[in-house]
C-alpha cells in the first residue's frame, strides 16, 4: 500500500467514525443497537475497510463493542463512567474558562449566545438530542478558545459521554438547564476569570445532582445538588425488607384425622 492510500483510508476512516458518532449521538443507533458493517459502507458510499477501521476507533474510546462473529453495537455506558467521566471534563472545562477569558472576543461571544439560544429554543421544543447538541457546542467552544490542543484532544474523548449525560436526565426542567449557561456567558463578557471559572464549576455541581437523581430513578431537582451524595445513592439502592408474615397456629383438633363411620365400626 502506498503513503498517499494510507493516508486516504485513514482520512476516509476519520471521516466514517464522525458520521457513525453523529448518528449514536442523535439517537439514530440508540444502546445495544446493532452497527452492520455492510449497511454503514453502502450508506457511506465507502468500502467496509474504512467503516472497521472507525468502529475500531469508537471502541477504542467507549462508544462501541466489538464481539468476534456478532460484529459492533452500540454500548451503554454505566453509571459509574458517566459519573467519573463527568467529574473529569468539569475539572477540563474549570481549566479551559480561566484560559479562554484573555482571548475571547465580540465574534466569539456572538457564537456562545447563538449556541445558548439553540439550547433554548431546543428546550421548547422538547427535542432532547438537539439540546444535547448544542449544550456539546456551547461547552466545546469554550474549550476551544482556551487555545490548548491537549487540552482539547482529552476533551474530545469525553463528548460521547457528555452529550449522553443530558439526555439521561428524565423529568428535568430543560429551560433551567439551558438557563445554567447564562451566568458563564455573562461572566466571559466581563472578561472575569473568577467569576466564569465560578460559573462553570455552578453549572456542574447542579448538573451532577440531576444527572445522579436521574440514574438512580428519583425525583431530580436543581435546587438539591446534595441529592447525589453517596448517603443518597445508597439509599435509593437499598431494597426495602418484607415483613414475615406470621401465620396464626392451627387448632389442635384439625391436626387429627376425622373418623369416619367406616373407622369408627372397626
Amino acid at each position: 500500500m502506498s503513503g498517499d492510500t494510507a493516508v486516504s483510508r485513514s482520512v476516509l476512516s476519520d471521516q466514517v467514525k464522525d458520521r457513525l458518532l453523529g448518528a449514536i449521538l442523535d439517537g439514530r443507533f440508540p444502546p445495544g443497537s446493532r452497527i452492520v458493517e455492510t449497511r454503514a459502507a453502502r450508506e457511506f458510499g465507502t468500502s467496509q475497510a474504512p467503516v472497521r477501521e472507525a468502529l475500531r476507533d469508537l471502541e477504542a474510546v467507549g462508544v462501541v463493542e466489538i464481539t468476534p462473529f456478532r460484529g459492533a453495537r452500540v454500548r451503554h455506558p454505566s453509571t459509574n463512567e458517566l459519573l467519573e467521566a463527568f467529574v473529569v471534563r468539569s475539572e477540563l472545562e474549570c481549566l479551559g474558562i480561566r484560559l479562554a477569558v484573555p482571548r475571547v472576543d465580540e465574534a466569539d461571544l456572538d457564537i456562545l449566545q447563538a449556541e445558548l439560544d439553540d439550547m433554548r429554543r431546543a428546550a421548547t421544543a422538547g427535542d432532547v438530542h438537539a439540546e444535547a447538541a448544542a449544550d456539546t457546542a456551547f461547552h466545546g467552544r469554550l474549550v476551544q478558545l482556551a487555545g490548548n490542543a491537549t487540552l482539547v484532544q482529552v476533551w474530545r474523548r469525553l463528548e460521547p459521554s457528555s452529550r449522553t449525560y443530558i439526555t439521561l436526565m428524565a423529568g428535568a426542567d430543560r429551560h433551567a438547564i439551558a438557563d445554567l449557561h447564562g451566568p458563564i456567558l455573562d461572566a466571559l463578557r466581563r472578561r472575569d476569570a473568577e467569576q466564569a471559572e465560578a460559573a462553570v464549576r455552578r453549572h456542574f455541581t447542579r448538573v451532577e445532582a440531576l444527572l445522579g437523581a436521574s440514574l438512580l430513578s428519583t425525583t431530580p431537582t436543581l435546587a438539591d445538588p446534595a441529592a447525589d451524595r453517596p448517603a443518597a445513592r445508597s439509599a435509593a439502592r437499598r431494597p426495602v425488607r418484607r415483613r414475615r408474615r406470621i401465620r396464626p397456629p392451627r387448632p389442635a383438633d384439625s391436626l387429627e384425622r376425622p373418623t369416619t363411620p367406616h373407622a369408627a365400626a372397626h
